[in-house]
């Protein structure tokens, strides 16, 4: 039996934590350089905003229908993530974090009315960190993932489903008929892991419903589609096929990439900015013990922009496979200076660590190596602590320049609220 605990409308939630007067407006949340609205409240959506719509299409609502958009906050919905998240891990024996706003939670062993504690669970969330969220229930990752569906759907449309699964909906306690009126009632197309061709061709087949999805023979489903597929149709059906993660995956690849605020065209400001992105991205390898064999880098203009084009990317081999983001950081700035061309505004710069491999490979070689190189990785540990201690920019390489809004490479991020839980002096003071 799993739960999904899942945060409503999550980076919109964690806004209106610090500004209640954003309770009951429509509310956007704008994706890196303010260009589209990647997070929309209930009452954006009413509008008929629609996921990743341009924000120049849709500003003029800010005055027609009192919208307000905001940059996104990352360091604000990571820090009231980790707190959802830990009273979340209450609800049962074990828990995987599936995204920065939902959590499913193994709940074999747990005694009780589930639905009862779920809600007590939900109102703690609430009323500690003040995110309001859906959890669903279910035999299933995918159904517990529907049954989130069902919660959240019904509490936010009454009438589309019965009004006792909002917030809070168990499939596993239903009938087999109250279990096929749900799944009658959902469109194929919300079912976790159906994506857009997929619920296309089922559409063609005349499969428009959950229901119908769940009636199919698994067997012919992987025939004709796919073992993927397949896997969701038992899943539905009540049979387990995805078992709960506890940690995740070590990725094959990491990449670090971003759209520039203002055009570049200064070998020197690229040079700040493939800093940066190599420094993110060593940390992200280093915390999942993996070292690099490559490096790449590429820089690009706007295809939007009537500017002269040009795109350009190199790879970069390292002597030997390595997480030292000194070193990581020269190969990026070598390949660089090698695809740089003067004349250009670049509009996009990034790196990728290629030919990843877990650190213990490469254990054995640094014992036959000088105590310089065992310094390095002392240093590397050092340099983590104090990232995660004092914030990414407590440490920087020499050639990123001075971190803050003045590097002409910053994203544009004009509506970005105060870093109310991670920094000092954005900390809401409460006056008697």
């Amino acid at each position: 039996m799993y739960a999904l605990v899942d945060g409503n409308n999550f980076y919109v939630s964690c806004e209106r934590v610090f500004r209640p007067s954003l309770n009951d407006r429509p509310v956007v949340v704008l994706s890196n350089n303010d260009g589209c609205a990647i997070v929309r409240s209930n009452e954006a959506k009413a509008l008929g905003i629609k996921m990743g719509a341009p924000w120049f299409q849709i500003r003029q609502l800010a005055e027609s229908e009192g919208l307000v958009a905001l940059s996104a906050n990352f360091a604000l919905y990571g820090d009231l993530s980790d707190r959802m998240m830990s009273l979340a891990a209450g609800l049962g024996s074990r828990q995987e974090i599936y995204s920065i706003d939902e959590s499913f939670i193994d709940l074999t062993g747990v005694h009780g009315d589930l639905v009862e504690r779920s809600h007590k669970i939900r109102s703690r969330i609430l009323q500690w960190v003040g995110i309001p969220c859906g959890i669903g229930i279910g035999a299933t990752k995918t159904l517990a993932k529907l049954a989130n569906h069902v919660a959240k759907t019904a509490e936010r449309k009454p009438g589309s489903y019965p009004a006792h699964l909002a917030q809070v909906c168990d499939l596993a306690v239903m009938t087999t008929p109250e279990l096929q009126a749900v799944m009658a009632a959902t469109a194929v197309n919300e079912v976790w892991g159906v994506g857009r061709q997929i619920s296309k061709q089922l559409n063609e087949g005349g499969i428009t419903t959950v229901l119908e999805l769940a009636q199919l023979d698994a067997a012919m489903v992987r025939g004709r589609w796919s073992v993927v597929l397949e896997r969701t149709v038992r899943e539905l059906q009540g049979t387990p096929c995805i078992e709960l993660d506890h940690a995740p995956v070590p990725k094959r690849e990491i990449a670090c990439t971003r759209s520039f605020g203002h055009p570049v065209t200064e070998l020197k400001d690229l040079n700040e900015a493939v800093t940066e992105f190599a420094s993110r991205a060593a940390v992200k390898l280093r915390k999942q013990n993996s070292v690099t064999g490559q490096v790449l880098v590429f820089i690009r203009t706007s295809p939007f922009r009537k500017d002269a084009q040009y795109s350009r990317s190199t790879t970069v081999p390292l002597r030997r496979p390595s997480a030292d983001t000194a070193l990581i950081v020269n190969a990026v700035c070598t390949g660089l200076r090698a695809i740089y061309r003067s004349g250009f505004k670049y509009a996009k710069a990034g790196v990728m660590l290629l030919d990843l491999q877990p650190d213990t490979v490469r254990q054995g070689e640094l014992d036959l190596e000088d105590d310089d190189a065992k310094d390095r990785g002392r240093l590397m540990a050092t340099l983590d602590t104090l990232t995660h201690r004092y914030g990414r920019d407590t440490v920087l390489m020499a050639s990123a320049g001075l971190a803050g809004d003045r590097r002409a490479w910053s994203m544009k991020q004009e509506r970005r609220t105060p870093g109310y839980t991670t920094c000092w002096e954005d900390m809401p003071v409460a006056r008697a």
